[in-house]
């Protein structure tokens, strides 16, 4: 499975469901499912990148297990714009497969907020036994009922503050810098929880961002860290680990419907294997990222994590509003990983 360019125009047209044609333009494209026709895939994240990776051997095992008859076209690196355009684009129809983060999915399924909790998680391990089991199950079919359905979970690393100006030792130091984040509002109640001015801004400007002042600072995982060089401009690395939220592949409902229960079942198996692989992937990337850190010269700060997760407990309050959020808190936390 290879990329090809695309007008994003074009999909995002379709997606927008501004027109009659537009929508058909959709609909026409779900129904070639199991016709012969091509799935088309997206991830912002660019080739090699073990999500994208991960999506590839999907691509290979329904292409192997139905003769060709199912194939993926796989468009990497934000070639269909940022995560909201695509996750508009499955919404509608116009896009089949979706690797995102949960940050654009928030708006639309509360439950999707939980993982990205800060502090949630104990550790990696903690993180990927709650959303291999039932509480990740929950969130998976909290989303079919917007139009999409949820695959698997995959890894994005826990996240850390970066900075061009102090180290980040303690949540007082955070105070008068602006701090770049998804457009979430849990990222925003977190950032100023914790003493930060939070400035949502889309990821492709964040580099510019840096090197220009707009920001002082961003947060990320390791691999995004180095492979987006914001390192030359923010060379402080301050491991707060403050969320260790996964990204999720999707199938848009529309194009789920186009299909036989049997396909359903080979995409459902083949993304299930997939997870094994991307994690291998992943650990990999991020060893060899902090390899790369290393040798770039940047710092990197060991603060306590405690005197942070203790400023966040507002979040939790505000964002688990519902006894039926607060469970599903609860239950990660009570996951043994």
């Amino acid at each position: 499975m290879t990329s090809f360019p695309l007008s994003r125009r074009a999909l995002l047209t379709g997606a927008a469901g501004l027109g009659a044609a537009a929508l058909a333009g959709c609909d026409r494209t779900a129904a070639m499912l199991g016709e012969g026709g091509v799935l088309r895939a997206a991830d912002t994240h660019p080739d090699g990148y073990p999500t994208v990776e991960a999506v590839r051997s999907i691509a290979a095992r329904l292409k192997e297990q139905t003769d060709g008859r199912l194939n993926v076209r796989l468009y990497t690196g934000g070639q269909l714009g940022e995560e909201k355009d695509t996750l508009e684009l499955a919404i509608f129809g116009g896009l089949d497969f979706n690797r995102v983060n949960l940050a654009p999915l928030n708006s639309i399924a509360p439950e999707t907020l939980v993982p990205a909790l800060p502090f949630l998680f104990r550790d990696e391990s903690h993180m990927r036994a709650a959303m291999d089991g039932t509480p990740g199950h929950t969130i998976l079919e909290a989303l079919r009922p917007h139009g999409l359905i949820g695959l698997c979970f995959y890894d994005s690393g826990a996240r850390s503050f970066y900075t061009s100006s102090r180290e980040i030792t303690k949540p007082a130091d955070l105070k008068g810098l602006k701090i770049r984040v998804q457009n979430s509002d849990l990222y925003v109640a977190m950032i100023e929880a914790l003493g930060g001015d939070a400035t949502p801004m889309a990821y492709g400007e964040v580099y510019q961002g840096l090197m220009q002042g707009v920001v002082d600072g961003a947060e990320n995982n390791w691999p995004s860290y180095e492979s987006s060089r914001h390192f030359e401009a923010a060379g402080t690395y301050s491991l707060t680990r403050h969320v260790m939220a996964p990204e999720v592949l999707l199938v848009s409902g529309r194009s789920w419907a186009k299909l036989s229960e049997d396909d359903r079942t080979l995409i459902r198996q083949s993304a299930k294997e997939s997870v094994p692989l991307m994690r291998t992937l992943w650990d990999q990337r991020t060893n060899d990222a902090k390899t790369r850190l290393a040798e770039a010269g940047v710092t990197v700060i060991e603060p306590d994590f405690r005197a942070f997760s203790e400023k966040v407990q507002p979040v939790w309050d505000k964002f688990l509003a519902t006894p039926h959020l607060r469970k599903l808190a609860e239950d990660m936390v009570a996951i043994s990983g």
